[in-house]
């Protein structure tokens, strides 16, 4: 289908593979959900389908894109991240989204720390930023669980959206922060605190 061999990333749940016919339903879902209202949703057909194939394109103009994040286990798709750079873009960005019924089990967290190390050890990637509408709070959230921090000097994309930017692979490797990651992600595989007994509220 594509000329550019994308990669194949893993991580302890996931697989991240580039996106492919078969996914666009899930997609299309999505991005015609309520759920996109903050990505320029909710889309009509005709939209989701030209924005699908610009997911594709884009791997083939820039060499890098979004990839599709899958379930080791099941193999279903649970959302998208990875990277985004259209033209006029002030930035390379790195943005995620995850299928509504899926969200809150910290699989954005996962694939998108993992697309960021192979972009800065992969592609020589010496930082990102993501661009984030103000009252998106989950996606604030998570950019500042990944170390990002609201750039109040960069050009955003529209004068809408805020900036995050990302540390740069210097800040990261081997911190603090990363570690806190690492662990984010592991309790949401093995949690350390899981419920016990009945609710009580």
């Amino acid at each position: 289908m594509s000329g550019v061999k994308i990669p194949v990333l893993q991580t302890k749940r996931l697989v991240l593979r580039g996106p492919e016919p078969e996914d666009y339903p899930d997609f299309k879902a999505t991005f015609s959900s309520y759920r996109s209202r903050f990505m320029g949703g909710p889309l009509n057909p005709y939209e989701a389908w030209m924005l699908y194939a610009a997911e594709i394109g884009h791997w083939e103009i820039r060499g890098f894109g979004m990839w599709m994040i899958h379930l080791k286990d099941t193999d279903e798709t649970v959302g998208m991240a990875g990277g985004w750079f259209p033209a006029k873009w002030p930035e390379r960005e790195i943005a995620w989204i995850i299928w509504p019924e899926r969200a809150g089990k910290g699989y954005a967290l996962e694939a998108t720390a993992r697309v960021r190390q192979y972009f800065y050890d992969e592609c020589g990637w010496d930082g990102a930023v993501s661009y984030v509408d103000p009252k998106n709070l989950d996606s604030i959230r998570l950019a500042e669980r990944l170390g990002a921090k609201k750039d109040h000097a960069a050009v955003t994309i529209d004068g809408n959206d805020a900036v995050y930017r990302h540390p740069s692979p210097d800040a990261l490797r081997g911190t603090q922060l990363a570690h806190g990651i690492d662990m984010e992600i592991e309790n949401h595989i093995n949690p350390l605190f899981a419920a016990r007994g009945p609710r009580v509220d």
